[in-house]
């Protein structure tokens, strides 16, 4: 049994051991409930507290989140109007470089024009000139009047040329000629370039109409006949012809560095050919000291041989003589061991005869003769 007191009254209960251990449990029920609801009341506080902070917190990234899209959307629409602006002034330079690229195409299409125009029409003149030229003059004079033209033309440009000559080819040694024959030299004498020229022109009247090619092979002999580095034909023949009409004519894969030109290329041609070799006139003056360095070597191996074809000469005969000489001193020597055998032999002989002699009595002198041996005596 257990005895309980109220704490009002002060009564004093009896009560038996189950109506105890209800009330006990009514107690820490009642405790147990007390304190859930003060702890899930201080949990809820500092659950809604800690809200309260994360919301602030939370809020405040927020805000800082939204300011910062609010930024970086301003540097994008920023960035989108410069980007949108240097397009437009990309898109507007283009535009402006292609229209001035277009107008320039166009004044150089206007000036082509004009000028391939004016190169026709001088073209046409040319060819209306010539063919006048040539219908009122004979063929010997046409040929003769191109050459002077081109004479003339020449010397109308001489002070571009003061070391050059330019005069006619009247050596006929090698059986042919040329007309003229050009070459120009440096301060120092050596030769920048050589042309030999050819002029041809005929008549419009010639039954025969020749052709450029037909001279070719003679002006190309003629060339190498007088050492000349080009070969130059200046002619009016094949007028139609618009390879010929058009400018300077290599014809070099027929013939090694041959040109045909019209009369109006004549000092074009010359003013060419004599830069083109000036540039490598170094290249040339080495070619030079190279060549004559091989001349001197060539000299020197010919004096060389010379030298030594007649130390060769003079060894043979002084060899020929000393073994003469030689066959010479062995001659003599046997003639003399011959007369020393000789004389060597008389010297015995003079011994034995010497010997005789002093051995030689009157007693031997008369043994076989008694008559001489009684005068003898007597006297």
């Amino acid at each position: 049994m257990n005895q309980i007191k109220c704490p009002k009254c002060g009564e004093v209960f009896t009560i038996d051991e189950s109506n105890y251990e209800s009330i006990l449990k009514q107690v820490r029920d009642h405790q147990f409930n007390e304190e859930i609801q003060r702890t899930v009341k201080q949990y809820n506080e500092k659950l809604e507290n800690e809200l309260a902070l994360v919301k602030a917190k939370s809020e405040s990234e927020v805000q800082k989140l939204l300011s910062e899209k609010d930024r970086l959307i301003e540097s994008l629409k920023s960035d989108l109007n410069n980007k949108n602006v240097e397009a437009q002034l990309e898109v507007s330079k283009a535009i402006a470089e292609k229209e001035k690229e277009i107008s320039q195409l166009k004044a150089d299409n206007t000036a082509q024009k004009q000028a391939y125009e004016s190169k026709l029409s001088n073209k046409d003149e040319q060819i209306a000139y010539y063919k006048d030229f040539k219908a009122k003059q004979s063929t010997k004079m046409i040929g003769e009047d191109l050459e002077q033209h081109c004479l003339y033309e020449f010397n109308r440009v001489r002070p571009l040329f003061m070391n050059a000559y330019f005069e006619k080819d009247n050596d006929v040694k090698s059986g042919s000629k040329g007309d003229f024959i050009f070459r120009d030299y440096d301060e120092e004498g050596t030769e920048i370039v050589s042309i030999m020229f050819e002029m041809k022109n005929e008549a419009d009247e010639t039954a025969t109409k020749h052709k450029n090619e037909d001279f070719l092979a003679k002006l190309d002999k003629d060339r190498k006949d007088k050492d000349c580095e080009y070969a130059v034909l200046v002619s009016l023949l094949e007028m139609d012809n618009d390879l010929y009409n058009e400018g300077i004519v290599d014809m070099s894969h027929r013939y090694e560095k041959m040109y045909v030109v019209r009369p109006q290329n004549f000092i074009p041609i010359i003013t060419l050919l004599r830069n083109a070799n000036r540039n490598s006139l170094s290249y040339k003056k080495q070619l030079i000291v190279a060549k004559q360095q091989d001349i001197d070597l060539s000299n020197f191996e010919e004096n060389m041989n010379v030298f030594k074809d007649a130390f060769n000469r003079n060894y043979e005969l002084a060899s020929r003589k000393f073994q003469d000489a030689i066959d010479d001193i062995d001659k003599t020597i046997k003639a003399l061991e011959k007369t020393k055998a000789d004389l060597m032999s008389s010297d015995r002989n003079l011994r034995l005869a010497n010997d005789k002699a002093q051995d030689l009595t009157i007693r031997k002198l008369t043994k076989n003769a008694p008559s001489i041996a009684k005068r003898m005596k007597k006297e």
